[in-house]
């Protein structure tokens, strides 16, 4: 693609998430939900090739749906209470649509089927900027709205996701899709806590991305589409692997890394609100997330792949991205656990 056209694009992406995020009219933000979407197609169907068309086709699909019932909540809600402001969203047939909606468009349980399947047809750059960037705006439409939102069904559809997440990952041998499973169970965590925390909620979803954005630049310096390719990534770089264990851990919640901080504070804010079985249930499905990170760290960085002769070797060429947003990313990855009280402040 023309590098201009694709700056172009890039930029279009960008100023539909920011149009919806500093929006407080319900158009405004539906436009901005609309040229966001329409600006990543063009990304996604890059590679000519059947499967990034199919990835194409469905998310288009999806997303289309999605903002069409935004589009019909917010109508509904403005016959009602005569206003179009997002934070006077007062009729509660319109408050269930809207939040299926922002969840449909989002990937969380049961409206997830959309997610693995478009990340695996499209390119690892297409599928970085799908599972971070694309959540701002319905995370900040969904923020906007959370005084209106009914709690049971979010935590609901929070319980679903990180469940989905974890039983959905077990079974995968590629990355791509491993990745977009770890997606919906995270956006799990923060469904739950939307309603009763949300800025723990913000917090989580800054450090889903930082903690997502550097693996995916890691699969792409090894060019790993599948787990079999990373058992080749300590020919590349041994530091990386090393540092990709780590990394995994971190998204999967264990302590001392930077990935513990949100589990921590969501459940100890469930149970300050006596939601002690969602809590059990929620802590039980991270199980099952960690199970995957640890077989994929397993795999990286603990396995020594028997080199043969007939091996394909991956040569130590000059990196082919920029490594400095990865160490910044990696860095704040695994050391922000102690700025937890800061955090709080």
């Amino acid at each position: 693609m023309n590098p201009i056209m694709y700056s172009l694009i890039l930029s279009s992406v960008a100023t539909g998430t920011i149009i919806t995020m500093s929006s407080f009219h319900w158009l405004l933000a539906w436009i901005g939900l609309e040229l966001n979407t329409l600006a990543i197609i063009p990304i996604i169907a890059k590679q000519h090739h059947p499967r990034a068309t199919e990835a194409t086709t469905k998310y288009f699909l999806t997303q289309a749906a999605a903002s069409a019932m935004i589009l019909f909540a917010s109508t509904t809600n403005a016959w009602t209470t005569g206003t179009w402001d997002i934070s006077q969203l007062t009729n509660q047939p319109a408050c269930v649509m809207l939040t299926l909606a922002l969840t449909m468009k989002l990937g969380l349980a049961p409206l997830h089927f959309w997610l693995p399947e478009v990340l695996q047809g499209t390119s690892l750059k297409a599928a970085l900027i799908i599972a971070t960037w694309q959540k701002l705006a319905p995370t900040a439409l969904l923020f906007m709205t959370h005084d209106s939102i009914n709690p049971t069904i979010l935590l609901t559809m929070g319980i679903m996701s990180t469940l989905t997440g974890g039983w959905g990952g077990l079974n995968q041998t590629q990355t791509r899709k491993i990745m977009a499973f770890s997606s919906i169970a995270h956006l799990g965590w923060m469904a739950s806590i939307l309603t009763l925390n949300p800025n723990i909620m913000l917090l989580n979803l800054a450090l889903y991305i930082i903690m997502t954005t550097p693996m995916f630049m890691m699969l792409m310096f090894t060019s790993s589409k599948t787990i079999k390719d990373l058992t080749t990534a300590w020919s590349i770089s041994p530091q990386m692997t090393a540092l990709m264990l780590m990394l995994l851990m971190s998204l999967g919640g264990l302590p001392p890394m930077t990935g513990f901080m949100p589990k921590w504070l969501i459940l100890q804010e469930m149970t300050t609100h006596t939601l002690t079985t969602t809590t059990v249930v929620l802590a039980l499905s991270a199980l099952l997330s960690l199970f995957f990170y640890l077989r994929l760290s397993y795999i990286s960085a603990l396995t020594t792949f028997p080199m043969t002769t007939k091996t394909t070797y991956k040569w130590r060429f000059q990196p082919k991205l920029m490594t400095t947003p990865m160490a910044i990313t990696i860095s704040l990855s695994l050391l922000l656990l102690p700025m937890t009280p800061i955090l709080l402040l």
